[in-house]
């Protein structure tokens, strides 16, 4: 029960803050997203031996997703592209340097270098494409994403709870199936395919459908990629702050690879 309630108050809360919060609002709390879904990424690295610069490190992540942002506020692809140009640059440049400064010896330079840089693209550039999304090409387009993952999910579990035989990733995440997967894609796709018509109307169908199964591939490697990282760490969820649903990356990583296709594939196709 304790799962059902807590879910059903995710999804209100992802629907009235997508459809009806001002943009102000909204890079708000997009913004509060990626700082609990930052801290519990720097958990994760932490528990793997891999200890970053918090505050810095949490700082790029969230102004490369203002770069990001910038290209539905400016008007301007040449200075929105410097902005972001600029953020991810002296944020390399930064934590690189601190790593630098932070080393005592060892194997894990390399380790610790990248831990640092990683958390501004795996949460800055997803979260700022989302934001990006919902400016440029409407609320809609936003939702609609976020729809053709949570169908994609939900068909996954049934589908692999009725009929799942074959282990997808057993050394990652022993629960998903091969049929599980199945369910996903033709669930997730006809999402994307059908609600597009209103949604997305200047996407032909076709590309819709495209697009739709390349999400939800993209949404399983997501939730994979975060199992891999939770597997190395040792632990079974990212946190306990959603009761019955872990932690704010469990319930956003299958976005964090999505968002950044969709986002591209809408900007440039």
């Amino acid at each position: 029960m304790t799962r059902v309630l807590s879910g059903a108050a995710l999804v209100m809360f992802a629907i009235a803050s997508v459809w009806f919060a001002p943009p102000i609002l909204f890079l708000v709390v997009a913004e509060l997203v990626l700082i609990g879904a930052f801290v519990e990424l720097a958990e994760l690295a932490g528990a793997s031996g891999l200890g970053i610069p918090r505050v810095a490190a949490g700082t790029a992540a969230a102004l490369t997703s203002l770069g990001i942002t910038s290209a539905a506020g400016l008007g301007d692809v040449a200075r929105s592209a410097a902005a972001l140009d600029a953020v991810i640059m002296t944020a390399f440049i930064a934590l690189a340097t601190l790593t630098l400064m932070r080393w005592r010896g060892g194997p894990d330079a390399v380790g610790l270098a990248a831990a640092s840089v990683f958390p501004s693209l795996y949460l800055g550039l997803p979260i700022g494409a989302m934001v990006s999304i919902r400016e440029s090409r409407g609320r809609e387009a936003l939702l609609l994403l976020m729809l053709t993952i949570a169908t994609s999910d939900t068909a996954q579990y049934y589908t692999g709870r009725a009929a799942g035989r074959r282990r997808l990733a057993p050394a990652i995440s022993p629960k998903k199936t091969i049929e599980g997967a199945a369910g996903g894609f033709v669930f997730g796709a006809l999402t994307l395919a059908i609600a597009g018509a209103w949604w997305l109307p200047q996407v032909a169908i076709g590309l819709r459908a495209l697009l739709g199964v390349a999400i939800v591939a993209l949404g399983i490697a997501g939730d994979l990629f975060e199992s891999m990282l939770k597997r190395s760490a040792g632990v079974k969820d990212s946190s306990s702050l959603i009761p019955g649903h872990g932690g704010i990356l469990d319930r956003i990583d299958a976005l964090l690879f999505a968002a950044p296709v969709y986002y591209i594939v809408l900007k440039y196709i």
